[in-house]
């Protein structure tokens, strides 16, 4: 599936920002494979010297090759960097052609001798070719919203690995957040409704703005949020002013920003990005339209007002432009309490030592064991009502 993420001009974004150079640890390259005068299959590749910013872990695997005395960096990575978003890594005309490029890049990556390749956040086909081409599978969780109302619900509504959800076969969208709310049991109904009513009593109200609407004042408001935030957990902004800066100017039409303001003034704001889509979202025909929950920051503390800002708002917004699903970014059990179900996202890998890339399969066969069970933990406390 693809994505806002895979175009050019966000991943050139990245790159003119020094937001993900070779300064920053990201060295860019671009991985084509050609039959005859046509292009083929096509990835970005970036050569790390460090795993910051990918969001699948793999620190203890550098560790073990530090303790053997041998060198884990660089590394090579297909994905997206900051961008913990599942969709289409390996773009290509066919099956086949995506599997030789997968082939090539571990041919390349022998070549000049790095330690490892890793796909991260790859769809379907992706997996399909790193599973034909021997890497090995790793699968991870994250929470994602569905736009879908059942008219009749024998069971939970749970997402599963594919973006399918287990519901009525009568299933439409939600008609409004009300909707949506009576879909949950009351236990949940009533934490988010307290949630909601703490932030309108403190005196917060929410705004939106989206593409083009979304102005100077708004994106420097929008930065300073997001960097204090970053800068409140001991740590820089991976992105620079500049990157938002061009995605204002050459991807206006994937953006929708929400301002918190009290007594008129500005205090709080989230960001989110939307796929191309529903006409009544970006005023076009087309695939169904995706939201991705990306950054957020406040310059004030005030009871509830993350869940607020980060999913009621855009779930709402998602209702109102029939936007058929929200992903709520890596990690984060606690979004299950806001209807955000799990989803299994997927990674591959493959090592060159043979010792070490032995070692790691026996440790993702138990990993993956224990997603397993953690995945049937989480389906057992659904927020859904049952009937």
């Amino acid at each position: 599936m693809p994505t806002p993420f895979m175009r050019h001009a966000y991943l050139s974004a990245l790159h003119e920002s020094d937001s993900a150079v070779p300064r920053t640890g990201w060295a860019l390259r671009f991985m084509l494979l050609w039959d005859g005068d046509e292009l083929a299959a096509a990835c970005p590749l970036y050569a790390k010297s460090h795993s910051y910013g990918e969001y699948v872990f793999d620190w203890a695997w550098a560790n073990a090759y530090a303790e053997h005395g041998l060198n884990y960096y660089p590394k090579a990575l297909i994905a997206v960097p900051f961008t913990p978003v599942p969709g289409s890594r390996l773009l290509a005309r066919d099956a086949q052609a995506r599997e030789a490029l997968v082939r090539a890049v571990i041919a390349w990556c022998g070549e000049h001798e790095l330690s490892s390749l890793h796909v991260l956040f790859g769809d379907e086909a992706d997996r399909a070719a790193c599973d034909a081409a021997g890497l090995l599978q790793r699968h991870q969780v994250q929470f994602h919203w569905k736009n879908l109302a059942p008219a009749s619900t024998s069971g939970p509504v749970l997402a599963e690995a594919s973006t399918s959800a287990l519901v009525s076969p009568e299933a439409r969208q939600f008609r409004d957040f009300d909707d949506f709310l009576s879909s949950l049991t009351q236990e949940k109904r009533k934490k988010i409704r307290q949630e909601r009513r703490k932030v309108r009593e403190a005196g917060v109200h929410f705004r939106w703005a989206r593409g083009a609407d979304i102005s100077e004042a708004d994106w420097a408001f929008f930065y300073s949020c997001y960097e204090r935030t970053y800068l409140e957990h001991g740590n820089p902004p991976y992105l620079a002013p500049e990157f938002f800066s061009a995605m204002a100017s050459s991807m206006p039409e994937h953006w929708v920003l929400f301002v918190a303001e009290r007594d008129g003034q500005p205090m709080a704001t989230s960001l989110i990005a939307v796929s191309t889509g529903d006409a009544r979202v970006l005023g076009e025909a087309g695939s169904p339209a995706v939201a991705y929950g990306r950054y957020w920051g406040a310059l004030e503390r005030v009871d509830s007002l993350h869940f607020e800002a980060c999913y009621y708002q855009p779930i709402e917004w998602c209702i109102a432009h029939g936007v058929e699903s929200f992903e709520g970014g890596a990690q984060g059990e606690h979004k299950m309490a806001r209807a955000l179900m799990p989803v299994r996202t997927h990674s591959a890998h493959w090592l060159a030592h043979p010792a070490f890339s032995d070692a790691v399969e026996r440790f993702l066969e138990r990993e993956g064991e224990g997603v397993e069970n953690y995945m049937e933990n989480l389906q057992e406390r659904s927020p859904f009502r049952r009937t």
